[in-house]
């Protein structure tokens, strides 16, 4: 049996994609090892045997001069086939790796160098420097790995460019995990957020929108604050009587919130790496078989619009927001309907059991 290795030293260990989609999927062939940065020490866990390197760094820059030569040591250590990298700060060491013989996999989360356009920190100036000098270690640094796997169709085409050995692996739900049999007559009038709550997420504008509302609902705000000093920003419209602040939850108690919400909100804003990503929580809500009120964003209108399982709006007006919520919570039928449009797309072809055969004949290829 084959070893194979994945790193990371930004996400967690029992991250979504990289954990419980990707790194479970493989242990039906290969011995799996997890490298991750998170202080909590090893273990073995669903076959998957993770090793910590310690608390990860509080800044990127010090990730990549620190965490990555230790997770350099431990992955030599190991000793494996195919190493699988999931966080950009980890490509220098993943050509090293690649120099002494491996297999090397580079997992393209987001398209970097227009994400750090986005960058709340970073003056306009600045942003274009730094995108441009990623865009080009890209270009120096990816044809050169066995393979680029890529979250969305978008990234997959602009890898393809510099490397022909590039596929996308699509961040979509697993069958039956968020899914349930609820009737709608028993849910509550719930609507939720799932994710991590930034102003680039739409998240001033969705509590504005909620602010502005004479309907009864109660809004399930789920995730972490990012900055943490963005939450003060909110002020008063995160204390509002209908916004109930939730945290952190496990997978299991996400699952909980959503059977009995009626609506799935994902109304991020239009920054350039946005326009063209999949959401892996839109895919979620309709997993759950709620309605998704989403942006307006081209990609996004075509999967929601186009499988009639939500409605779009401009995520910079509040007041269409609201309408577009109002609308669903006045009409059970509607949503439903919609709900269920949007369970049976996911059931048909945006689930992971697509996405793991995929998964698994790239790595049968590299590795024959």
């Amino acid at each position: 049996m084959k070893n194979i290795c994945h790193i990371t030293t930004v996400h967690s260990r029992y991250d979504t994609r990289i954990f419980l989609k990707e790194c479970i999927s493989l242990t039906k062939l290969y011995k799996v090892f997890l490298i991750v940065a998170d202080g909590l020490g090893d273990e073995v866990k669903n076959n998957v045997h993770i090793y910590d390197i310690g608390l990860r760094q509080s800044s990127r820059l010090k990730r990549a001069r620190i965490d990555s030569r230790k997770a350099f040591k431990k992955a030599v250590k190991i000793n494996c086939d195919l190493y699988h990298f999931h966080d950009p700060e980890l490509i220098p060491i993943s050509l090293k790796i690649k120099k002494i013989g491996k297999k090397v996999i580079f997992d393209a989360h987001e398209d970097l160098p227009r994400q750090i356009l986005s960058k709340p920190y970073l003056n306009k100036a600045l942003s274009l420097v730094f995108s441009k000098i990623i865009f080009f270690y890209e270009s120096y640094s990816c044809p050169r790995f066995d393979y680029i796997i890529a979250a969305t169709p978008f990234i997959r085409t602009k890898f393809l460019k510099i490397n022909s050995n590039s596929e996308v692996i699509n961040n979509f739900p697993i069958l039956g995990e968020l899914s349930n049999n609820v009737k709608w007559s028993d849910k509550k009038n719930v609507i939720s957020f799932v994710g991590g709550i930034t102003k680039i997420r739409g998240i001033k504008e969705l509590l504005e929108a909620i602010k502005i509302s004479e309907f009864d609902f109660k809004l399930k705000l789920i995730g972490e604050f990012s900055p943490i000093k963005f939450k003060e920003e909110l002020g008063g419209l995160l204390k509002h009587e209908k916004v109930n602040f939730l945290g952190y939850l496990s997978r299991i108690e996400v699952a909980s919130y959503l059977k009995q919400s009626k609506i799935g909100i994902v109304t991020f804003l239009p920054s350039p790496n946005h326009i063209d990503s999949q959401p892996n929580k839109m895919f979620e809500y309709m997993s759950a078989g709620i309605p998704v009120v989403s942006s307006n964003f081209p990609l996004w209108k075509e999967i929601v619009e186009g499988n009639n399982c939500g409605l779009t709006v401009d995520p910079r007006d509040p007041k269409e927001i609201s309408g577009a919520i109002e609308k669903l919570l006045s009409n059970d039928k509607l949503a439903e309907e919609m709900g269920q449009n949007g369970k049976k797309a996911v059931f048909e072809k945006y689930n992971w059991g697509i996405e793991e055969k995929k998964l698994l004949d790239i790595y049968k290829e590299i590795l024959k």
